[in-house]
């Protein structure tokens, strides 16, 4: 095995240590480290790593769209996520998105590597502490109980719905996603339809609640 690999998280004390752990080996290189999920998104397709070490929770655009966004162009990119949540609505979304391991980041260096070589070899990896959420979603969803998604929104909705959560104005956002403001209103008004709800504060609930948003990550 030879694979390059982007490492993607916020905070940079934990880039480093995973920089660090993935360097002791001989047959992983760390191409690149992103501290939020557009310059992911940016630097995946730049330089179309291997693997991408991949968290969840950041501002302005979470791991789950920016897993959506690479896969999108890059189908082939396995995606491990980091998360310091086990709850099934991050760990569900995380897979739909596309990724092929979830990790939690309390045991993630003792994991890691173990984890890129299970992807790699076309397997799905999981925590133990993230399993159990797993199998609980998939028999629920056998017995006919909502789906994890919630509401449909669209991915570019759920982008977004992060931005306008997050504080960003219609202005700001607009020229985040380089789209023009009434693209936004446009967006906004389908959004409240569709969550049934006619305020900001209603949506940026709806965010923090279905792990779209922490406004702390």
């Amino acid at each position: 095995m030879s694979l390059t690999a982007l490492i993607v998280d916020d905070h940079k004390i934990i880039r480093d240590g995973l920089r660090a752990l993935l360097e002791r080996t001989n047959d992983i290189t760390v191409a690149a480290e992103a501290e939020d999920g557009r310059q992911a998104v940016s630097l995946a397709l730049k330089l179309r790593p291997g693997v991408v070490v991949m968290d969840v929770g950041m501002r302005d655009l979470n791991g789950m769209e920016a897993t959506r966004l690479i896969l999108d162009q890059l189908p082939g990119t396995l995606v491990i996520a980091l998360s310091m949540h086990a709850d099934r609505k991050f760990v569900g979304r995380m897979l739909q998105a596309g990724a092929r391991g979830y990790l939690l980041k309390d045991c993630a260096f003792e994991e890691l590597i173990d984890a890129i070589r299970a992807v790699h070899a076309g397997q799905v990896y999981l925590s133990q502490g993230v399993t159990g959420v797993v199998v609980e979603a998939y028999v629920n969803q056998l017995e006919g109980s909502e789906s994890v998604r919630g509401p449909r929104l669209t991915d570019r909705e759920r982008e977004i719905l992060q931005l306008l959560a997050e504080g960003k104005s219609t202005k700001a956002a607009a020229a985040s996603l380089k789209v023009s403001v009434k693209t936004i209103e446009t967006h906004r008004k389908n959004i409240m339809e569709k969550l049934g709800v006619d305020s900001t504060a209603a949506m940026t609930k709806f965010a923090i609640r279905e792990g779209i948003t922490s406004l702390d990550a």
